[in-house]
């Protein structure tokens, strides 16, 4: 116990020192001994990098949930994992990221984050066929590769010499590529021949070291001291966000003091908002408390820091309200409305919220105008 405490002491240590400066770990030079590593995998079991001794090229791929890059590549991937797993190949993933270290803003392209709870969620969700391994507490095993972003490929041959490091192919859009750098590598080794292209650069989201930790704590602070504000609402400012031409998904959250689930939920949809708010989507909260009721309202939105737009019913006819929103609605809270660009209810429900599934139907539904295929990705149905 006493050297594992020592352990994360001197981990926590060098995290302190690389975060007075921007550190970058050495990349492992090609022609290296591959470091060994025992890392947990997401199916609960201790992966050793000597299990694989008998596999003729052992792949190993940084890569992690969070990160678009990632996404995109994670069925060329599983593809890479199908194709050789009858011809001595063995490959296996390895989560480098710190979890502390994202920003809130670093995950709007994703439903979870990378801690090994939702490394589990991810392995799942897209039927992995290769070893997820987590390496974020200590990142003792990625200090020793250093992959500058995910996805980073490892290419070993059959004595664990590095042959080739870098990229999947050439381009991040599949229909896109013209070069298949780690396939290609692979097949010189099986073939005995020479690596024609050894390294090759790698585009995707940087390596979460842990001391990038400090970012995610300003983030809180900021986010922390943004003002929160109540308007009230009247049956035209209703049907108006009903009609939601602002252009945006928006998702829209009745709710009340009074209400246990809808309090309880409350930081799950500011975290959704806190995650997504850089692209198009917004968050609108309604309370159906009375007017009277305000000081309470504004007490409970401060205490849940719920600094995104926050409406309050205007009147004392609170039946006539919700119908102007959505006649079909029974009037139980919490209900949560997720709204097109147009104001086509892409989605609604009365009660305590998936979160999970939430995040996914978002994700689904936001436009990929800034990183095409992200939206063929979450409508994919290769899940």
């Amino acid at each position: 116990m006493r050297q594992i405490t020592s352990f994360l002491a001197l981990v926590a240590l060098a995290n302190a020192a690389a975060a007075a400066a921007e550190v970058h770990y050495p990349v492992l030079p090609v022609g290296s001994t591959m470091p060994p590593f025992e890392l947990l995998g997401a199916d609960g079991q201790i992966h050793h990098s000597g299990d694989w001794v008998t596999s003729k090229v052992l792949v190993v791929v940084f890569t992690c949930n969070h990160c678009p890059t990632a996404q995109l590549y994670e069925d060329r991937i599983k593809a890479i994992a199908a194709d050789y797993a009858t011809k001595g190949v063995q490959l296996v993933a390895i989560q480098p990221n710190s979890p502390t270290a994202i920003r809130l803003d670093e995950l709007g392209y994703t439903d979870v984050g990378d801690s090994f709870a939702e490394m589990k969620i991810r392995a799942a969700y897209r039927h992995f066929n290769f070893p997820y391994l987590y390496d974020g507490d200590t990142q003792q095993v990625a200090r020793q590769f250093g992959p500058a972003s995910t996805p980073h490929v490892f290419i070993f041959d059959s004595s664990r010499r590095l042959r080739y490091e870098g990229r999947v192919d050439n381009n991040q859009r599949a229909k896109l590529v013209t070069r298949q750098d780690a396939r290609d590598a692979i097949d010189a080794i099986l073939a005995n021949r020479p690596v024609a292209l050894t390294h090759t650069p790698s585009i995707g989201c940087s390596t979460k070291w842990a001391y990038k930790e400090e970012g995610r704590n300003q983030e809180a602070e900021r986010l922390a001291a943004e003002p929160v504000s109540l308007t009230d609402v009247d049956a035209e400012g209703l049907k108006k966000l009903a009609q939601n031409t602002g252009g945006r998904i928006t998702l829209v959250d009745f709710w009340a003091t009074w209400c246990a689930p809808c309090v309880h939920e409350m930081p799950d949809f500011v975290k959704a908002w806190h995650m997504y708010r850089n692209r198009p989507f917004d968050l609108v909260t309604v309370s159906v408390n009375y007017p009277d009721e305000r000081k309470g309202v504004q007490s409970a939105l401060e205490r849940l820091h719920v600094a995104t737009r926050n409406l309050l019913f205007g009147s004392t006819d609170g039946y006539s309200l919700m119908r102007v929103f959505d006649p079909d609605w029974n009037g139980s809270v919490p209900y949560t409305v997720l709204l097109g660009p147009d104001g086509t209810q892409i989605w609604k429900y009365q009660g305590d919220v998936d979160m999970l599934s939430l995040r996914r139907r978002i994700l689904a539904n936001l436009p990929d105008d800034d990183y095409v295929g992200q939206k063929a990705y979450w409508n994919s149905a290769n899940q």
